[in-house]
């Protein structure tokens, strides 16, 4: 049965919404007219925070009622029909980073604020009275006044139309829902430029940047809009695209609609000293956010269950958009090292969301944004279904999808119904088990009795709870095979001969795009690491994030796979190597820290690294393809745990010669952490910390945290971590960084943990309700693998299992941690001995 919404009471057509802002009292008073059709005399509009003083519809004064726990007001009319309701309300700025709040920073010195807005998920109905429901879309006028000084600038949706008297007014923006309203005022600096179709594209940053810092994010978001107009063969519909750098942001980046939001860290770039790493990573963000203004803006989910047809699209159209625009990035290299193994990880454990997940519950609306189901996982399946149909078919049927709902809203069904019968497809009916069920299969392939067999099963690590679950698979086998396997089993007949067609070792699930593992039987696996040099460099890194993932399943021995890591140290491509490392960094949590186990593997990663660390080395290098770039920071890394003493001593001089801030970006956070680890003292220790405290480049203040809570001293540690309730030093966006640095670091892991649990109420007041809240328990429970912090685990987050928001989060990783305990305990003597196999 579908809960009743308010729309289904109320449906507004139009909003004027007026408010005085004060950042010295941090008052807001408001006035909010809203036009609509009432369905009964009794309606009722979301509220949060609000103190109504005064409601009249059609000019007369009626009687209202606010109900704290439903979020609402409730409005009794004169009768039912098209009324005007005037709502007069006051509320505060919050400190919490959602509704209307204050970002804080500083130039020369100075404190400033910017004030930025944060409506999704349900927040518009903290700044003004709304029917706060994706579907309940609308126009809106908006009119705001200020505490304005001289040198300060106000933007919106849309482009300002006058000033009178101290009000700014806009003009109204498009029909969309109320989640997508958006302003900022204070001191900022822009740049700006036009697309091909003459859309206005400008990047908005407070003064506290160069100026050079916003190019390289205007560039894209020009192109990007440009790519999109062609691809999606629908014009942007709005007269301009701001995108704004907030200081304090609690998300990413959010798509509001032609004044798109930013945490600066996704948004600014030093084009002078950028790793291409971030520069990937920032224009990726970008163009998430505008694949958005079509996808969620101009046609958006009728209801937060459908949240996937929002984020998922926009997941798989960031990389599509950027490979056209920035073809030698590789970016879908970066998939494959990025959403695809987080997507598998999160989806093997017991217990995990679907894609398409039923919600009612505000507090439960932010828990759905699993960035590793809705959108690594959404966008991994459509990616499926791209290559399933072909991009021709896919840009018909995005055409005929935007056209069909434009201003308006719609469900998943409309979207494969749109790509399919562009396509010829039953692609819902594909779609369907993929959607609606958590999980995924792990494909055996087997030779038995000279018959090669495939079958499957849904793949947990953990324990899980077998449900006979079965799903369509794209097989895309370089042997001759069907183009799905629709059954739970299936003989693709004689394997001698197959063998001998194929000419090449059996390979399911080729280029990595189908949501699913493959086990190869010990002919199978033996024959594929024979001919390894002949994999692709995406066949080579599939093959290892399988293994990984069926090791931590104990489906093979992690002692196996140590054995076979060091047939894949000498691949020259960044994405091989970076798959290599996420597995040999898994190997330390089989052996306790300081003792001769961790010395042997030491040992192990010199034997991994040595030889690319010396041919890296720690300077790019004139004509070097991208794939050195990518992979020095990983190669240089394991080489500095290794302790190589060639490493540590060009770090050293690096460190020597160059100012801090100046040494390249790729690897300055390496540079940083072997300084303070190896040759630093007390006053470097503070000079680094102040230097986090001053700067406002958001990379360099990224790698000064991974660099800061390595440190091996105690003391300093303590220091952190008493920082972190201090805003002035760590920001609340920040805090998570932070925490999981300090606790990743043997030395401190029990400082942060005891941080945690005695500082919990805290947390919660200070970032509780933002949809990364429960990402403190994730990165907790990613962590801990030993008998002691399981306990110490379950004993704290166990009787929180009931908090709205938190409930599937906590029963998850509760399995996490004992799922990895009882792997390092079950194969922590066989992992060492293998190790030491290498080494010896």
């Amino acid at each position: 049965m579908t809960k009743q919404r308010l729309l289904d009471r109320f449906v507004p057509a139009h909003y004027d919404l007026y408010l005085d802002i004060n950042r010295a009292t941090k008052s807001i008073q408001g006035r909010t007219t809203v036009t609509g059709e009432a369905k009964a005399a009794h309606i009722a509009l979301n509220q949060k925070f609000l103190n109504v003083t005064a409601v009249s519809v059609d000019g007369t004064a009626v009687p209202f009622d606010l109900d704290a726990e439903k979020e609402t007001l409730e409005i009794d009319l004169p009768t039912a029909g098209t009324v005007t309701v005037v709502i007069d309300y006051n509320t505060r700025l919050t400190d919490t980073m959602m509704g209307i709040y204050p970002s804080y920073y500083q130039v020369d010195g100075q404190k400033k604020q910017l004030i930025g807005t944060q409506f999704e998920t349900t927040f518009a109905r903290q700044a003004f009275p709304c029917v706060d429901e994706p579907a309940a879309k609308a126009t809106f006028a908006l009119a705001i006044k200020y505490d304005e000084q001289p040198g300060e600038t106000i933007i919106a949706n849309m482009p300002e139309d006058h000033e009178t008297a101290g009000v700014h007014y806009f003009q109204p923006t498009v029909k969309m829902s109320t989640y997508l309203v958006a302003f900022a005022f204070g001191e900022m600096q822009k740049q700006v430029t036009t697309t091909k179709s003459g859309v206005q594209v400008g990047v908005f940053a407070t003064q506290a940047h160069q100026a050079k810092e916003l190019t390289f994010a205007l560039d894209i978001a020009k192109r990007a809009i440009e790519f999109y107009e062609d691809f999606y063969q629908t014009p942007y519909p709005l007269p301009h695209s701001w995108q704004l750098a907030l200081p304090d942001f609690s998300a990413g980046a959010m798509e509001n609609w032609g004044l798109v939001t930013y945490r600066e860290a996704y948004l600014l770039v030093d084009p002078d000293n950028a790793a291409l790493e971030t520069k990937r990573v920032v224009a990726t963000v970008i163009t998430h956010e505008l694949a958005h203004q079509w996808f969620g803006d101009l046609v958006t989910m009728n209801w937060w269950d459908n949240l996937w047809l929002n984020e998922s699209f926009a997941n798989m159209m960031e990389y599509v958009a950027l490979d056209a625009l920035e073809p030698t990035w590789h970016v879908w290299e970066m998939f494959q090292t990025s959403e695809a193994p987080m997507a598998l990880q999160r989806d093997a454990t017991d217990g995990v969301q679907s894609v398409h997940v039923a919600v009612e519950d505000p507090r439960e609306i932010d828990a759905i944004f699993d960035g590793a189901i809705v959108y690594a996982k959404g966008s991994r399946l459509l990616v499926m279904v791209r290559a399933l149909i072909g991009d021709q078919a896919l840009r018909t049927g995005l055409k005929n999808y935007f056209a069909a709902h434009q201003y308006g809203n719609a469900k998943g069904q409309d979207l494969w119904q749109a790509l399919g019968e562009a396509a010829g497809l039953d692609i819902g009916a594909i779609m369907h088990a993929w959607l609606e069920q958590p999980g995924y299969p792990v494909v055996e392939a087997k030779v038995v009795d000279g018959h090669l067999q495939l079958s499957q099963q849904q793949f947990f690590i953990g324990d899980g709870n077998e449900q006979g679950r079965r799903w369509p698979l794209p097989l895309n086998a370089n042997f001759t095979a069907p183009q799905l396997m629709e059954t739970a089993s299936l003989d693709l007949g004689d394997y001698a001969g197959l063998r001998q067609a194929a000419g090449a070792p059996l390979r399911l699930n080729v280029g990595n795009a189908a949501h699913y593992i493959v086990k190869y039987d010990q002919t199978l696996l033996t024959d594929l690491l024979d001919h390894l040099t002949e994999l692709d460099a995406i066949a080579q890194l599939q093959l290892l994030q399988d293994l990984r993932l069926l090791a931590e399943a104990r489906q093979i021995s992690y002692a196996q796979l140590a054995g076979w890591l060091p047939r894949f140290k000498a691949s020259q491509s960044a994405i091989v190597i970076e798959a290599l490392y996420q597995i040999a960094n898994g190997l330390k949590d089989f052996v306790t820290p300081q003792t001769a186990a961790e010395k042997v593997l030491k040992g192990y990663f010199g034997q991994l690294s040595q030889q690319q660390a010396a041919r890296l080395g720690w300077v790019k290098q004139a004509g070097e393809g991208i794939d050195d770039e990518l992979m020095r920071p990983t190669v240089l890394a394991a080489a500095l745990y290794a302790e190589d003493p060639a490493a540590l001593a060009a770090a050293h001089t690096l460190f020597t010669q160059t100012p801090a801030a100046e040494l390249p970006a790729d690897v300055r956070a390496l540079v940083l952490t072997n300084e303070l680890r190896h040759f630093g003292d007390e006053a470097l220790f503070q000079t680094l910390l102040a230097a986090y405290r001053q700067t406002s480049d958001p990379a360099y203040k990224k790698d000064l945290t991974a660099a800061l809570t390595k440190v091996d001293n105690p003391t300093w540690l303590k220091q952190l971590v008493d920082h972190f309730e201090d805003a002035a030093t760590i920001k609340p966006q920040d805090l998570r960084a932070w925490y999981r640095g300090v606790l990743a670091n043997p030395v401190g892991q029990q400082l942060a943990w005891d941080w945690l649990r005695q500082e919990w109420g805290w947390l919660d007041a200070t970032v509780g309700g933002d949809m990364e809240f429960a990402t403190f328990i994730t990165v907790t429970a990613r962590l801990f693998h030993t008998r002691q912090r399981q306990t110490e685990f379950s004993a704290f987050f166990a009787p929180k299992v009931n908090t709205p928001g938190l409930t599937r989060e906590i029963e998850m990783d509760i399995k996490v941690v004992a799922s990895k305990t009882a792997l390092v305990e079950a194969e922590a003597t066989a992992v060492q001995a293998a190790v030491a196999a290498v080494v010896d």
